[in-house]
């Protein structure tokens, strides 16, 4: 006598439990985002990379909580063309941005591509960005006009302009000329005199800028940004890129014996990170993914002011010198430090070899906020959501 076959329903019903047994990623609405991009940070200044490195504890005990992913790479060696790549999911070979832009250039990042603030507020989030741009900074170009309902920062690097007290000068910007001071003839070896804007929107609230307070600043714009959305009900995606690690021209503190000014740094920048981390925990631990990410490896050319490469340095360039860092395509340009943590969702203390590219948390994050990729665009990033929860460890083939 054979065995009765199970009805319709029970196989449904059945089905449904494995679901829900086997997707700790399931949530109830949907869940937030945060993004933070470092500057020029090398693979080797996180702790959990490099054992040499010492001066980062909120980034460590980040990897600890989440996943680490130590074959991540930038879609790029330079900065703008890795920070379209990572807002559109898209290299610059489709985007069009293939060089940094500068204060002089009038354009930015196509208004033809759909940026992933665009799609992620089609789909009822709060977006914000906060930090460096680098996209274009004229008309349309602006953050305002990508997608971001509110943005404070500054449109370029930080040493894209005379400062309030250069302190490290590299590259040797002068301080910018006082009121009733005699304008200075311009020098060859620094981008322009025109002194640093920090924006909130489009109005400029501080020229020049005072480096030295950016980082405090940055993590009272998130904080409050992240209050706002949470007060009005709504997902939030905020985009936090920050001036660390790029040439640390007003060092936070006296450094350290034996840390430089570049440790000094390196600390300030940690600390930033894990305010932001604490932040978010305290509007819901487990309600929000934050991503961490470098937009390319350090800048060598700075030598005692770059980040650590960690073990990617080829033997052609210990022997016959020469850069393996940001602005080549060796791999200590474009591999950089990344970070994911979601309590309950994402494993924690888990180190992942899945080949990934700043290009996947366009595809991921649409995917993870139920929306769809805009039609009618070839994407080259991946929807790496099941590397993130630990199905899988495969991605990028090449």
């Amino acid at each position: 006598m054979g065995t009765p076959s199970p009805s319709p329903w029970a196989v449904l019903v059945l089905g449904l439990v494995l679901v829900e047994f086997w997707a700790p990623c399931a949530v109830s609405g949907q869940p937030n985002f945060i993004v933070i991009l470092a500057d020029d940070v090398g693979w080797g200044d996180l702790g959990a990379n490099w054992a040499e490195t010492k001066e980062t504890p909120h980034l460590d005990q980040l990897a600890a909580e989440g996943t680490r992913f130590v074959d991540f790479h930038s879609a790029a060696s330079t900065c703008s063309p890795s920070r379209a790549s990572l807002l559109t999911g898209r290299l610059g070979v489709r985007n069009g941005v293939t060089h940094n832009f500068a204060i002089t250039s009038l354009g930015g990042l196509p208004l033809n591509e759909t940026t992933l603030a665009e799609v992620l507020r089609e789909a009822g989030y709060s977006t914000g960005a906060i930090g460096k741009w680098h996209l274009g900074h004229h008309g349309r170009h602006h953050p305002n006009s990508r997608g971001f309902d509110y943005y404070f920062g500054i449109p370029y690097s930080h040493d894209m302009g005379c400062t309030d007290t250069p302190s490290y000068n590299l590259p040797p910007c002068p301080p910018c000329p006082r009121h009733g001071t005699a304008a200075r003839e311009a020098r060859k070896d620094c981008y322009t005199e025109v002194a640093l804007p920090l924006l909130e929107n489009v109005t400029i609230v501080q020229q020049p800028v005072e480096l030295g307070s950016l980082a405090t600043r940055y993590a009272e714009e998130a904080a409050r940004f992240i209050q706002r959305a949470s007060d009005s009900g709504r997902p939030f995606f905020l985009y936090l890129a920050l001036a660390h690690m790029h040439v640390p021209l007003s060092p936070p503190l006296p450094p350290a014996p034996g840390r430089g000014v570049y440790g000094a740094s390196l600390s300030e920048m940690d600390a930033l990170v894990g305010r932001i981390k604490e932040v978010a925990d305290s509007h819901g631990k487990g309600n929000t993914l934050l991503w961490f990410a470098g937009d390319n490896g350090p800048w060598a050319q700075k030598c005692e002011l770059a980040g650590r490469l960690g073990p990617f340095v080829g033997a052609w360039q210990r022997q016959r010198g020469g850069s393996s860092a940001k602005q080549t395509t060796w791999e200590g340009g474009h591999r950089v430090p990344a970070l994911v943590y979601w309590p309950g969702r994402v494993p924690a203390r888990r180190t992942s070899h899945a080949l990934l590219s700043v290009l996947d948390i366009f595809p991921t994050l649409v995917a993870l906020a139920g929306a769809a990729l805009p039609p009618n665009r070839r994407f080259d990033g991946l929807d790496v959501s099941p590397v993130l929860f630990g199905w899988s460890d495969v991605g990028h083939k090449v």
